[in-house]
């Protein structure tokens, strides 16, 4: 694993400090890799929505999609 150093002002060293304190992480390093995990996450869904918008549109949600669709998953259960 590689190392990274960062400098923060006071006020966000000591915000870090009570984040890992308050919610249970081991140290600051463990707290600042999920909010790099979580930012990738939103990143990664942003670009998944956005392909999306921009894709053809399919078969129209209603109400026989979503019944052939229970119909399927039941199918899979099943065996």
């Amino acid at each position: 694993m590689n190392t990274m150093s960062i400098s923060l002002p006071d006020a966000l060293k000591s915000f870090v400090d009570e984040q890992v304190a308050e919610r249970g992480y081991s140290t600051s390093s463990e707290y600042v890799h999920e909010l790099i995990r979580n930012d990738a996450d939103r990143l990664h869904l942003r670009a998944l929505l956005l392909e999306g918008a921009a894709s053809a549109p399919a078969a129209p949600a209603d109400a026989a999609y979503f019944e052939a669709l229970r119909e399927r998953v039941q199918r899979r259960v099943r065996g």
